[in-house]
């Protein structure tokens, strides 16, 4: 069976940490969170990469980052443009924003053709989520997957986060993903406003989808429809995002697809905001001092 292929979103703006944190080193060799990333996937038994970018960090990006990996594996580049809309849309004056996950994912449609997994290149998933996903990919199951984390573990202290809450069937499967954003720790649970202005409280005990998904090329029709779909309703707005969580989401509430959540032992952690730098550089410091990961990735 062909190797599965890691889908790479890398395409955002980063305008809550203020910069290109993609680009950002955070491991004693200079290494960013996609170094780690790649060096998982690579070892868990994935072929192929793609990275969803931007043209306009398309040089500093492949000078950067991809020049690490295109003599280890295959590379390859697809650009989310905010002007690439199916026919009869236009982008409305005033929007700057990105269309959001499911629209990034889209623009890898003539790239992709086996298994893939799809993560944010500015989390950090651990070796046994990326090996999870890689067996699911390369078992011939016809659904897809997605690895959960617990709520709590996938905060920060400095801001609020977006995090799709799940809820599953008895089977174990995903029965329904409801994106939330403005999530902020509270104790040990969570908290957040809902779009009626009210306070609502969460364990911290939730699954939620930090965008590390398995999937196949069927997701790509899916995903035209849907996105579609979403400019009827929000073409005209200048922020709103259609977020792959609430795409698979539909496709599971109406039968289309099946997907099973997975499970990971291994630690999460991210960037949103700068201030977290810090924390994410002391949890990789902590994993290469238990031998998890090489003092120098690519020696």
């Amino acid at each position: 069976m062909k190797k599965p292929t890691l889908l790479v979103l890398a395409a955002g703006m980063g305008s809550r940490y203020g910069g290109l944190k993609q680009m950002d080193p955070v491991g004693p060799a200079g290494e960013t969170m996609i170094d780690y990333s790649v060096f998982d996937a690579m070892r868990a038994g994935f072929g192929k990469l793609v990275f969803v970018i931007r043209r306009d960090i398309e040089e500093a990006f492949k000078e950067i980052v991809g020049s690490r990996f295109d003599q280890r594996i295959a590379v390859e580049y697809v650009f989310q443009e905010m002007e690439r809309l199916p026919a009869g849309y236009t982008v409305p004056p005033g929007r700057t924003k990105p269309w959001g996950t499911a629209h990034a994912i889209l623009a890898a449609e003539e790239t992709i053709q086996e298994p893939f997994a799809a993560i944010n290149a500015d989390d950090f998933y651990g070796t046994d989520s990326y090996r999870t996903l890689a067996q699911h990919l390369q078992s011939g199951s016809p659904d897809y997957a997605m690895v959960g984390f617990v709520l709590r573990n996938t905060l920060s202290e400095f801001g609020s986060v977006a995090r799709g809450v799940c809820e599953l069937a008895a089977d174990g499967y995903l029965k329904t993903v409801t994106e939330i954003t403005k999530i902020e720790p509270d104790g040990n649970g969570a908290k957040y406003t809902d779009a009626k202005g009210a306070l609502q409280k969460l364990t911290g005990d939730e699954l939620v989808s930090m965008n590390m998904w398995g999937f196949h090329p069927s997701l790509f029709a899916h995903l035209r429809r849907e996105f579609s779909d979403f400019l009827a309703k929000h073409g005209r707005e200048e922020k709103s995002e259609c977020y792959i969580p609430s795409v698979v989401g539909s496709l599971v509430e109406s039968g289309r697809e099946r997907c099973q959540m997975l499970r990971s032992n291994a630690s999460w952690f991210g960037v949103t905001y700068r201030e977290d730098r810090e924390r994410v550089v002391a949890s990789i410091r902590a994993l290469i001092s238990r031998g998890e990961y090489p003092e120098k990735l690519w020696a």
